[in-house]
């Protein structure tokens, strides 16, 4: 295949893929519109928050429904969970064949649409790989639009044609440290999701503490969200301070003679790790625990996008600006 028949598949497989995502949303929405009529017993609520991740309901008929409006709950989940690994795995298309697409051949990691392209996959792969350790199946509805809103962004504000690597991006600390900083937003994107849904389940609890029907009575309780978040969390820092206080000023050093350059990019991204580490070391030392901790979640979470995108709307001294789809220099990521 010629290049232009790789960035023509690649774009394709880009949208094949926000199809198939859009798919999964809204068969994840109808079984929750399902669900709604159906009670979250203390079964439902062990089984769903247990090891097998996926949700679940009583015996057939057991929750006072009909077996057929179960089935169909059922059904609707699983082709959801379907859907969502067919879209991630078009998805990865997508990425290998936009490596395929330069001249020479490299990662697809070369503008801020690539990496945007990298960071949702990421998500998915990682929602898809941990829904069954963390029992994460309450989280697929949330998770698969986040990734087809970042998707839409991308293809409207962030497109770039395929171009080839620059000699600052092109060394081998581009795969070190962007993989690193692309798993650790994932997992802090995960993270913040569970933030974000602690903070609405503890609230509806305090509301309503005997609501047993709706999406957030199957979400598991603010203390096992709590845990996820922190687990997710503390994954993914190790992650990032090896791409933002090693990998990062070695390949820096390596581009611009100097480790550290206080260009906007850098700043934030110490920031960010800054927010991290407080939220990290406030729960191990002060049981820093429930609303406070998912708060500072979601301010790292905030720090962490804006630094990725909004440094490049916003900043006209970054020397990442490679970051930017309508700049034409390239400095490394941070």
């Amino acid at each position: 295949m010629t290049d232009p028949s790789w960035e023509a598949l690649s774009q394709q497989a880009v949208a094949a893929a926000g199809a198939v995502y859009f798919l999964a949303m809204l068969s994840h929405l109808v079984e929750w519109s399902l669900l709604r009529k159906v009670p979250a017993s203390a079964e439902v609520a062990r089984v769903s928050a247990g090891a097998g991740g996926d949700l679940a309901l009583d015996e057939p008929g057991s929750s006072g429904t009909d077996e057929t409006h179960e089935r169909r709950v059922l059904m609707a989940g699983r082709l959801g969970l379907l859907l969502t690994w067919l879209g991630a795995g078009v998805h990865l298309v997508a990425l290998a064949s936009r490596g395929m697409a330069a001249d020479p051949n490299r990662v697809p990691w070369g503008n801020m649409y690539e990496f945007t392209l990298s960071g949702t996959f990421v998500v998915a792969a990682l929602y898809l790989a941990t829904r069954r350790r963390f029992a994460l199946g309450w989280m697929a509805p949330i998770v698969v639009s986040t990734v087809l809103v970042l998707l839409m962004v991308a293809e409207i504000w962030l497109y770039a044609p395929v171009s080839p690597l620059t000699e600052a991006l092109n060394s081998p600390w581009l795969v070190i440290h962007v993989v690193s900083a692309v798993i650790a937003t994932g997992a802090f994107t995960l993270g913040g999701i569970t933030s974000v849904l602690y903070l609405l389940k503890e609230r509806a609890t305090a509301k309503h503490p005997e609501r047993t029907t709706g999406y957030l009575a199957r979400v598991p309780a603010p203390a096992v969200l709590d845990r996820v978040s922190y687990r997710m969390h503390a994954f993914g820092f190790p992650v990032w301070t090896f791409a933002v206080l090693i990998t990062g000023p070695i390949w820096a050093h390596e581009a611009w003679a100097s480790y550290w350059n206080w260009d906007p990019k850098e700043v934030w991204a110490f920031i960010t790790w800054v927010v991290y580490a407080a939220y990290l070391h406030a729960r191990s030392t002060a049981g820093f625990k429930g609303r406070n901790a998912a708060i500072i979640a979601l301010i790292g979470l905030a720090t962490l996008w804006f630094n990725f995108i909004g440094i490049n709307f916003f900043s006209s001294s970054s020397q990442h600006s490679y970051a930017d789809a309508s700049s034409a220099v390239a400095s490394p990521l941070d």
